[in-house]
């Protein structure tokens, strides 16, 4: 499903093909367009030539010995549900599925597959990727099993199909250029899988040994949705896990799995852009007294003290108190190093006797100034706008519209409309 999500978002098909062809495993891939719940994704099969084995065919066998079927959803750059193919001591959890039979064969060590990896002739920062994905999927059968890493050994289909996926994986990322990795939470499945050790709940002991401190939860009927060489990649690409970051989408890539799920299409997103600049918050102090014995001219007189003192804003309320009394709240925005200063301001001024303040978490659009002129004189209009640097508001400054209105005897309003008007045609110039 990755490789299909990575050739749906624009990795050639060809860039995959030569990176399997490098590795020398007997091994080549097979890409074709499919649909999973009405919509359109991209196919990915590896196949084990002169075997007849289709290493993600429509129905899947991963190493615990059972079929399943997996899917995902991506709020970022990569991540995966599919199947494994490893073992340990020489032999596999399951053996690999040929014509509806299961049959053991030759396996290949840990140092044997990292010998193949590195003799290749593929960038180093791909084979340093893949390397590792099989180092993690090594130590973690190893200290499943309570044996040395150079024990672990992969079944001799099993380890090609996997050995071709990661590679390929590696291959793909590092062609789509990336800085980072964004993972949305894992939905790791429920209920059991069958292997050779008897009944295991999902997730598997390998996926979890991988997956560390990632999010996890269940939903769906249950089956087998993350497995350990999905963690392994994750892994691979020191994924970070959250909402979808702010970025400008370039491109949408859909993987599909082997077969139609219900209720969920069964097919892996990646989304690929630019990150948009992320404003980081900034803190805000906000104090709030309700007084229901001060006449509105010393509330007035106060509020204006706050501002001059350094608020970033006042505003006073209606609100209804107890015994039926009208009070007023008055609430007052700063910077919270100004938060002290401004709480003894309102209990020297004011009749309260106690009041309440705490941070908060402030986002605010980038604003400017620009100058222009009218008929009556220079006006200043505020601009806000967004990261793109796109406009998002414009309007003029009250205390300059106001002191022209009165200098020349026109309404406040027309001053208004006519700096807007000399700021619009300034803005369309200059597009």
């Amino acid at each position: 499903m990755v490789l299909g999500a990575l050739v749906d978002a624009g990795v050639p098909f060809a860039r995959l093909e030569e990176t399997a062809a490098a590795l020398g495993v007997g091994a080549h891939l097979e890409m074709r367009k499919v649909s999973r719940g009405g919509i359109a994704g991209t196919k990915v099969d590896v196949l084990a030539e002169g075997s007849g084995i289709r290493g993600q065919g429509s129905e899947e066998t991963d190493v615990h010995g059972h079929t399943h079927e997996h899917h995902g959803h991506e709020h970022g750059h990569a991540h995966r549900h599919d199947h494994e193919h490893h073992a340990h001591e020489g032999h596999s959890h399951a053996a690999e599925k040929v014509a509806g039979k299961h049959t053991h064969g030759e396996h290949r060590s840990l140092s044997t597959i990292l010998g193949i990896i590195r003799g290749t002739a593929l960038p180093e920062t791909v084979k340093a990727r893949a390397a590792r994905a099989f180092e993690l999927l090594g130590e973690a059968e190893a200290g499943i099993h309570s044996i040395p890493v150079e024990k672990v050994h992969f079944h001799e289909v099993g380890a090609v199909d996997t050995i071709v996926d990661i590679v390929c994986a590696a291959a793909g990322c590092e062609a789509l250029g990336v800085d980072r990795w964004v993972c949305s939470p894992l939905n790791v499945g429920s209920g059991t899988v069958e292997c050779q050790h008897g009944t295991l709940p999902v997730p598997a002991p390998a996926t979890l040994a991988l997956l560390g401190g990632a999010p996890v939860y269940a939903a769906g009927e249950p089956m087998e949705r993350v497995t350990p060489t999905g963690a392994a990649i994750l892994r691979m690409l020191d994924v970070t896990y959250g909402e979808m970051p702010a970025m400008r989408i370039g491109a949408a890539g859909y993987g599909a799995g082997g077969r139609e799920t219900a209720g969920q299409p069964n097919l892996l997103r990646l989304l690929v852009g630019e990150a948009a600049e992320e404003r980081a918050a900034e803190q805000v102090a906000v104090i709030e007294t309700v007084i229901d014995d001060s006449t509105p001219q010393l509330l007035a007189y106060v509020s204006e003290r706050l501002l001059e003192a350094g608020a970033w804003d006042v505003y006073r309320t209606g609100v209804q108190m107890k015994k039926g009394r009208n009070g007023v709240q008055l609430t007052v925005l700063c910077r919270p190093e100004l938060a002290g200063a401004l709480r003894e301001l309102i209990f020297r001024e004011t009749t309260t006797i106690g009041l309440r303040w705490r941070l908060e978490n402030k986002a605010a659009l980038e604003r400017e100034f620009v100058k222009v002129e009218t008929q009556w004189g220079e006006v200043c209009i505020k601009v806000a706008r967004w990261a793109s640097g796109k406009i998002a508001n414009a309007s003029p400054e009250y205390e300059d519209c106001r002191k022209l209105a009165q200098t020349h005897g026109v309404a406040l309003k027309q001053v208004m409309q006519e700096a807007m008007r000399a700021f619009e045609a300034a803005a369309k110039g200059d597009r």
